[in-house]
C-alpha cells in the first residue's frame, strides 16, 4: 500500500514541464516551430529529440541575454519530458553558468529548482533537497512568494517520500502561510493534497479527508492544464483513504471516477496504472471477480513499461495477495519473492517489509525467518528515516550558515572597499593639495621671476635712455662746436685766402686756388657731419630697437638656426607706450625660446610692422611643428597669450606636424 501512496505523490514532483500542443506548421525553419514539434507528444520520442537538437543549434550562437536563457530553459524542459536525463542536466548546468555570468538571480533560482527535479528523478533525495533549498534562499531575496511557495512544496514532497512527515507538514503549512489571501490555486492544491497524504500516513484519517476535499475544491479548471489531471489525482487519494478505512465500496467509486477523467492514460499513464491497481484491489476486497486479475496485470504492464519500480512492487504484492486467496500458493509466492528482490535491489525498505510480511503469510513454515528479517529491516528503515530527516535539517542549517557567512563576507568586503576607497580618496585629496601647492609655488615663482624680468628690462630701458640722452647731448655739443667754431674759422681763412688772389703770381694763384678748393671740401664735410649728428637724434632715441637688435645678436651667436629680422622704420617708437614695448620684447623672447627648444628649425623669421593703427609681430619657423588641437599649451604659449591680452591684442598660432609654426600678435597703438 505504501508504494501506491508514493506514486500518488509523484503527481506533484514529476509532472511534464510543458503542455503538449497540436500545431499547424507555418515555417519548418523557425525556432518556435522546433519548440512546438519537440513537445508534440503525438510524435515519436526520437523525432521530438531531433527537433530539440535543431532548436539548440539555433540558440547556441546567440548572445547571453534574457531571451537566450529562457530558450535554454525550454530546451531543458523538452529533455525532461523526453526523460533524457543526461542532456537535461547538461542544459541546466549551462543555463546556471550563463545566469551566474549575468548575475541573473531569478534564472539561478529556477536552474537550482531544475537540478532538484533532476536528482529527484534519479532517486537522490538529499541532493534534490539541497538544490531546492538553494532556490528557496534566492526566492526569499527576490521576494518572489509564488515561486518560493512552490519550491517549499517541492522540498516538502522530498521529506514526505523519505517519511519525514512532521518536516513535510511544517513545510506545507509554511507554503500555505506565504500565499495566504492570494488566489494561487495550483499551490493551494499541491499543499492541501500533500497535507492529506501526510495525515493519511499518520493515520489521522479525519484531517486527511478534510485536506483532500479542500484540494479537490481548490481545483481551477481554467488555470490548471489538462495534463495535470488534478481531479483524477484527488479521486485516487480519496479512494485510497477509503481503502485504508476498509470502506471498499466508496474506494471503488472514487477510483472509477478517477479513471473516468478525460485523457488520464495519455496525460498521466503512471496515475492511470495506479487507479487500475487500486480499483482492482477494491474489487478484490469486495469479492468481485469481474475484470480480475486482468486489471492487476494491465496496471503491472504499464508500470513495467514506465520502469516505475515502486509501482511494479506494489502490483506484484497485490497479485500475490490475490493469488493466495485463490489458493494458488506457487504463483503467490513467485510474485511476493519478485517484489522482495526488486525492493532490495532498489533499497526500498518499506516495500521490503511489505514483501516479507506477504511471504510470511504465504509460507508460514518460514515465518520465523521472514519475521527476523522483518525486524532487522524495520530497524534499518527507522534509522534510515531518522538519518534522512536529520540530513534535511542539517542541509537547511548548513545552507543558512553558508548564506550568513557569505553575508558576513560580503559585508567585510564592502567594509574593506569603503576603507580602501576612503584611504584612496584621502591619498588623492592629499596628492591634489600637494600638487596644487607646488603649482601655486611654481606660479608664484614665475610671477616673481616675471616681475624681476620686467624690473630688469625697465632698468635696461632706463639705462639705455640715459646713455642715449648723454650721447645725444654730446653729439649736439660737438655739432655746435663744429658749426659755430670750426666752420667760422674756416670761413675766415677762406675769405683771407680769397683776398690773396689779388696778388699776381702764377704759382701763388694756383696754390691759393688749391687751398680754397680743399677748404670748401672740409667745410662741406663738416657740414655733412653736423647734419648727420643731428639726424641721428631721431634714430638713436629709439632705444627699443637697439635692445631688440641686441636680443637678435645674442640669438645669432648662441644658436645655429638662421635668424631673419625685419622692423618697420615707419614705427615711431617714442610714441609707443613703455608697457607695450615691454610686452612685445617678452613675447619675442618667449617665441625665440620655444623655437630653440622644440622647433628644431633651420630658419626663424621675425617681422615687426605697422598697419594703420596696429602693430603686427609675426614670428615663423620651418621646424617640426605640432598638432594645435591635441597638444597641451605650455607655460611659454600661455605667457604669450597673457601678454597679448594685456595689450588688448589678438593672438593667432598656426602649426602642423612637419609644417612649421607661425605666431602672429596684433596690438593696437595710439
Amino acid at each position: 500500500m505504501y508504494t501506491t501512496l508514493f506514486f500518488i505523490f509523484l503527481f506533484c514532483g514529476c509532472t511534464q514541464k510543458n503542455t503538449p500542443n497540436k500545431i499547424t506548421l507555418d515555417s519548418k525553419d523557425s525556432l518556435s516551430t522546433y519548440f512546438l514539434l519537440s513537445n508534440d507528444f503525438d510524435l515519436p520520442s526520437e523525432q521530438r529529440e531531433k527537433y530539440v537538437k535543431k532548436a539548440l543549434q539555433v540558440i547556441t550562437p546567440q548572445e547571453n541575454d534574457s531571451l537566450y536563457r529562457v530558450n535554454l530553459f525550454k530546451i531543458a524542459n523538452r529533455y525532461y519530458n523526453l526523460e533524457n536525463w543526461k542532456e537535461y542536466k547538461r542544459t541546466v548546468r549551462l543555463v546556471l553558468e550563463k545566469s551566474a555570468m549575468q548575475q541573473d538571480a531569478f534564472s539561478m533560482a529556477k536552474g537550482n529548482n531544475y537540478l532538484g527535479d533532476y536528482y529527484d528523478s534519479q532517486g537522490i533525495p538529499d541532493s534534490s533537497f539541497l538544490y531546492y533549498d538553494k532556490a528557496e534562499k534566492i526566492y526569499i531575496e527576490l521576494n518572489d512568494n509564488y515561486n518560493l511557495a512552490k519550491t517549499i512544496i517541492r522540498k516538502a514532497n522530498i521529506q514526505f517520500n523519505q517519511s519525514d512527515f512532521l518536516g513535510a507538514e511544517k513545510a506545507a503549512s509554511k507554503a500555505l502561510k506565504i500565499i495566504k489571501n492570494t488566489n494561487q490555486s495550483d499551490i493551494l492544491y499541491d499543499a492541501y493534497n500533500l497535507l492529506g497524504l501526510i495525515y493519511n500516513e499518520l493515520e489521522d484519517y479525519k484531517n486527511a479527508m478534510r485536506y483532500h476535499n479542500r484540494a479537490l475544491a481548490s481545483i481551477d479548471d481554467e488555470l490548471m492544464a489538462s495534463f495535470y489531471q488534478p481531479k483524477a489525482t484527488s479521486y485516487n487519494n480519496i479512494g485510497y483513504l477509503h481503502l485504508k478505512t476498509q470502506d471498499y465500496k466508496q474506494a471503488k467509486r472514487y477510483f472509477q471516477k478517477g479513471l473516468d477523467q478525460k485523457n488520464v492514460f495519455k496525460d498521466k499513464p503512471s496515475l492511470h496504472a495506479m487507479l487500475l491497481n487500486n480499483l482492482a484491489y477494491s474489487k478484490f476486497k469486495l469479492n468481485e471477480k469481474e475484470g480480475l486479475p486482468d486489471l492487476f496485470f494491465r496496471s503491472l504492464k504499464t508500470r513495467d513499461s514506465l520502469q516505475l519500480s515502486a509501482g511494479v512492487i506494489a502490483s506484484k504484492i497485490n497479485l500475490s495477495e490475490y493469488f493466495i486467496s485463490k489458493n494458488e500458493t506457487l504463483r503467490a509466492s513467485q510474485f511476493a519473492k519478485q517484489a522482495l528482490e526488486l525492493s532490495k535491489k532498489t533499497n526500498n525498505y518499506r516495500n521490503v517489509l511489505n514483501s516479507l510480511k506477504q511471504l510470511s503469510i504465504i509460507e508460514p513454515q518460514n515465518a520465523a525467518v521472514y519475521g527476523n528479517e522483518y525486524i532487522q529491516v524495520s530497524e534499518k528503515l527507522q534509522k534510515s528515516e531518522r538519518k534522512m530527516g536529520n540530513k534535511f535539517t542539517r542541509i537547511e542549517y548548513e545552507t543558512e550558515e553558508i548564506k550568513n557567512e557569505n553575508k558576513d563576507l560580503v559585508q567585510q568586503n564592502r567594509n574593506l572597499v569603503y576603507i580602501f576607497s576612503g584611504l584612496a580618496m584621502l591619498g588623492l585629496f592629499s596628492f591634489v593639495i600637494r600638487t596644487q601647492k607646488a603649482k601655486n609655488r611654481e606660479l608664484l615663482f614665475k610671477q616673481q621671476q616675471q616681475m624681476a624680468n620686467e624690473e630688469i628690462y625697465n632698468l635696461m630701458i632706463t639705462q639705455q635712455n640715459t646713455i642715449e640722452i648723454n650721447r645725444i647731448k654730446e653729439k649736439k655739443r660737438v655739432a655746435r662746436e663744429l658749426h659755430d667754431g670750426v666752420l667760422g674759422r674756416l670761413f675766415g681763412v677762406r675769405i683771407n685766402l680769397d683776398s690773396l688772389n689779388k696778388i699776381v703770381d702764377g704759382t701763388a694763384v694756383e696754390k691759393r686756388n688749391n687751398y680754397l678748393i680743399e677748404l670748401k671740401n672740409i667745410e662741406q664735410d663738416i657740414r655733412e657731419i653736423s647734419h648727420d649728428l643731428n639726424r641721428e637724434k631721431s634714430e638713436l632715441i629709439n632705444n627699443f630697437v637697439a635692445i631688440v637688435d641686441n636680443l637678435f645678436e645674442d640669438q645669432k651667436k648662441t644658436h645655429k638656426s638662421k635668424l631673419i629680422s625685419s622692423i618697420d622704420p615707419a614705427i615711431k617708437w617714442e610714441l609707443v607706450s613703455n608697457s607695450l614695448k615691454i610686452n612685445l620684447y617678452r613675447i619675442l623672447q618667449e617665441a625665440l625660446q620655444n623655437s630653440n627648444k622644440y622647433a628644431n628649425a633651420n630658419t626663424i623669421k621675425i617681422e615687426l610692422r605697422k598697419e594703420e593703427d596696429h602693430l603686427i609681430l609675426k614670428i615663423s619657423d620651418n621646424g617640426v611643428g605640432f598638432n594645435i588641437k591635441t597638444a597641451k599649451k605650455g607655460i611659454g604659449l600661455q605667457n604669450i597669450l597673457f601678454r597679448t591680452k594685456e595689450c588688448d591684442g589678438i593672438f593667432d598660432i598656426q602649426s602642423s606636424k612637419k609644417g612649421g609654426t607661425i605666431i602672429t600678435v596684433t596690438t593696437p597703438i595710439e
